[in-house]
């Protein structure tokens, strides 16, 4: 027998739907209705409200016939774990990587991407950051728009394929973040709101109604994201949720979910007995997400840092549209890459208005997430072009070695590793209304910044989605093969040397010259020497150099004071007063 529940405090009947049987279930207090039934793993259900068509399960873990059809129970105690020994991985020293199951490999499955495994374990990454896996409408997404939360998608391998997946990452040494997303459901499959007040009018977000945090009815809902979390960590061995834009999370209540989300993760990783993380993407530029709960904050263990993204991007494209109107510059870098914010109280042209708040001396760099490229900065680009497509490799080699050799905690984006040019596009699978609206709205917000929409790929179409999927022959050409070498060398050096693993901010100190076009990051005795202009040129050091550790290119000289390098190149040496 098995115990079937449900929060379902909206209809006044609620029916089991197993196979042609519909068994009534009984309520017991707090809107939540059981019923016993026959059933084992692998059985298809759903649930009727008040007579109505079946519904999937809001918890469910499976949905094989898509977000729209039954719900099928799954033993989590069936799979055969290997991962007995593995004691996780610390959010410090570490470096992230970015990866999409459905355009990562051509297969777009977990065993298909368990192949380049090892590819990542060569190339040092600590933790690959899984953008979101449940259940979402259509045959490909991004992920972004999931209605089933507790559901693995099918198209990716479903929830063994997920545990096989993160099985095989632990077996080499690698951790597993998933990113979540508890802002908002997708505008297709969502039942939720026929079961329970899960949404509210009382707040908006730019998805419509929001989530319902602070409202009546909220304990269960809250209820309902803190054991999706848990799940996540606890039934799938994962190491860490990156929580997606938590300044759409609307919550009034004295203490804020994301707390309640710490305080609770926190515990299961005291009973594991293995470091769990709490990453948060975050646009109010504001540290309180990963101050201790002990100081005031929330007590995130980290949060992305989009302004170290957009100071190096403008800098190095030179593009100055939109956000990036206040970044390009080498003092506005300079900043970044020792106080995390560039908008820390300061004015902000894109906001019109002041923005942020300072980051305390004393809090860890390591708590801040950076990046030269991540899905958001390249998808939502109108073409999905990458950097790589603007850049020269000297350029791109300059920037990843700025990212992997701050304070912060590097992450990368799949393919950048060896510069990957093929593009990562906005891609959707959306039928009727739905699907027309999503792709006249993509053309018409691109047309408004002066886009020729034309030129905008169609989010519907089967080939915007296909010519996302990385080419993996790209990382054994040349090119690609030099680009792969020097970022594995920088993780490597990062992990050798002391001075580039320490998050100590204090310890960073940047000079540069905005008209010669150079920068120098020093960070005890290392030197990181960026040449950015497009001659050969000599830098001034804040010491004497006494060795080379690496270099991009090995036309390099360097004397007392000073290193002489190519243009658009870049030199890590060690300094001595």
């Amino acid at each position: 027998m098995t115990t079937f529940r449900v929060w379902a405090p909206k209809p006044d009947q609620v029916e089991l739907a197993l196979g042609d049987e519909r068994l009534p279930m009984v309520e017991t207090g707090g809107g939540w209705w059981q019923v016993d039934a026959p059933a084992e793993p692998g059985t298809d259900y759903a649930f009727v409200l008040d007579g109505g068509p079946p519904r999937p399960d809001p918890r469910s873990r499976w949905q094989p016939h898509g977000v729209h059809g039954p719900s099928r129970l799954v033993d989590d105690a069936a799979f055969a774990w290997t991962d007995h020994d593995w004691r996780g991985v610390p959010l410090p020293g570490s470096v992230l990587y970015e990866l999409h199951i459905g355009t990562f490999t051509q297969e777009g499955t977990f065993d298909a991407a368990i192949t380049r495994l090892d590819h990542l374990a060569d190339l040092g990454v600590s933790a690959l950051e899984l953008l979101p896996c449940n259940a979402f409408d259509g045959r490909w997404g991004w992920g972004y728009d999931g209605v089933a939360w507790y559901a693995v998608q099918d198209a990716y391998g479903g929830p063994d394929g997920l545990k096989r997946f993160v099985d095989a990452c632990h077996a080499r040494g690698i951790g597993v973040v998933m990113d979540v997303v508890y802002n908002h459901l997708g505008p297709a499959g969502n039942y939720l709101p026929e079961f329970g007040p899960y949404l509210t009018e009382a707040h908006t977000t730019p998805w419509g109604p929001a989530v319902n945090l602070d409202q009546p009815g909220s304990d269960e809902v809250r209820r309902h994201i803190v054991d999706n979390a848990l799940m996540w960590l606890r039934d799938y061995h994962v190491d860490g949720l990156r929580l997606d834009a938590v300044h759409a999370l609307v919550d009034e209540r004295a203490v804020h979910l994301l707390e309640e989300l710490a305080v609770a993760v926190e515990a299961l990783g005291a009973q594991l007995r293995k470091p769990l993380w709490l990453v948060a993407e975050s646009d109010l530029n504001d540290a309180g997400m990963v101050t201790s709960r002990e100081a005031g904050g929330f007590g995130l263990d980290g949060q992305w840092a989009d302004d170290v993204h957009h100071s190096l991007h403008a800098l190095l494209t030179g593009e100055r549209s939109g956000y990036y109107g206040d970044f390009g510059s080498l003092p506005t870098l300079a900043k970044a890459l020792t106080g995390v914010f560039v908008h820390d109280g300061c004015w902000s042209s894109f906001r019109g208005r002041a923005h942020g708040r300072p980051v305390a001396p004393t809090t860890p760099g390591h708590r801040f997430v950076v990046y030269l490229q991540d899905h958001d900065q390249v998808g939502n680009r109108a073409t999905g072009d990458r950097i790589s497509a603007s850049l020269s490799d000297g350029l791109l080699m300059v920037g990843a070695a700025l990212v992997l050799t701050s304070p912060y905690t590097p992450m990368l984006w799949m393919g950048e590793e060896w510069g990957a040019r093929t593009p990562w596009r906005f891609f959707s699978d959306h039928e009727g209304e739905l699907g027309e609206a999503v792709r006249n709205g993509r053309r018409a917000e691109f047309g408004a910044h002066g886009w020729d929409t034309d030129d905008v790929p169609d989010p519907q179409a089967a080939e915007t989605f296909t010519s996302s999927t990385l080419d993996w022959a790209e990382a054994d050409d040349e090119r690609g093969a030099r680009l792969l070498a020097w970022t594995r060398d920088l993780i490597a050096l990062r992990r050798s040397r002391l001075d580039l693993s320490d998050g100590r901010r204090d310890r960073v100190a940047v000079s540069w010259d905005e008209d010669a076009r150079w920068l120098v990051v020093r960070r005890g005795s290392t030197a990181v020497a960026c040449n950015l202009a497009g001659h050969r040129q000599e830098v001034p050091l804040p010491g004497t150099p006494t060795s080379v550790l690496l270099a991009s290119e090995q036309g390099f000289t360097y004397r007392d004071g000073f290193v002489e390098l190519d243009g658009e190149s870049v030199v890590v040496l060690t300094l001595t007063d």
